[in-house]
């Protein structure tokens, strides 16, 4: 979910670009999101952080008007009998109808929910089975992915690195240079202690890659060399 920032500082810019002082300088706009979704990340934050920064809590939220889908489309015009389940049931836990642990604050899905694999190995032929011959499909890549919360839990198993050693190409190694601009607090900062950092949205210092490696590029830092 975005920051309410981004919204407060779009009506400020229509507010400027129209020399018009109402809410978004006087026209409507029309925005979509899912609140269910995650909510807006707050380093170090607490709940009331990531509360105070959701839509909601902006001036501008007494003005919205919304509106509610009443019908899943997806479900209604392919008559897909387990995808209507399947949405049923997730409705259930974003609506926290599903009980969840008092201590752990887990809850049990049911065995229809989902397909539970036993190791990586299932897991990577589950997602990509023959990638040796489909790599090149972006279409086919595209239909895939595997998901984890954070990034320190895809790097535990390693599984990029897994999947990209089965493509035929030569991996190469791309390595970041990662210096202190006061030269004072190198001893305190040396450069293997800035090598180890991930901060997010960034790669790690050693980026290895194959031709045909499926990547996504989070924020394009010098578009003529975009590739």
């Amino acid at each position: 979910m975005a920051h309410r920032y981004a919204l407060e500082a779009l009506n400020h810019t229509l507010q400027d670009l129209r020399n018009n002082g109402n809410n978004m300088g006087g026209v409507v706009v029309l925005i979509a999101g899912d609140f269910r979704q995650t909510l807006p990340v707050i380093p170090k934050g607490t709940i009331a952080d990531e509360l105070k920064a959701c839509l909601k809590s902006s001036y501008l939220w007494r003005h919205v008007v919304p509106f509610k889908l009443s019908t899943n489309m997806r479900v209604h015009l392919q008559g897909d009998v387990s995808a209507g389940r399947f949405a049923k049931q997730l409705l259930a836990i974003g609506n926290g109808k599903i009980p969840a642990d008092p201590v752990s604050g887990l809850i049990n899905i049911s065995d229809n929910f989902c397909n539970i694999v036993e190791s990586v190995e299932e897991l990577k032929n589950k997602v990509f089975p023959n990638i040796q011959t489909h790599y090149k499909d972006h279409k086919w890549l595209c239909e895939r992915a595997i998901l984890t919360p954070k990034n320190v839990n895809i790097n535990a198993i390693n599984i990029n690195l897994q999947i990209q050693q089965q493509l035929p190409s030569e991996a190469i190694s791309y390595k970041s240079i990662d210096t202190v601009k006061d030269i004072d607090m190198v001893v305190q900062y040396p450069t293997e202690f800035l090598n180890s950092l991930e901060p997010s949205g960034m790669p790690p210092h050693n980026l290895r890659l194959k031709i045909g490696s499926s990547i996504m590029l989070l924020r394009n830092l010098d578009a003529p060399r975009l590739c």
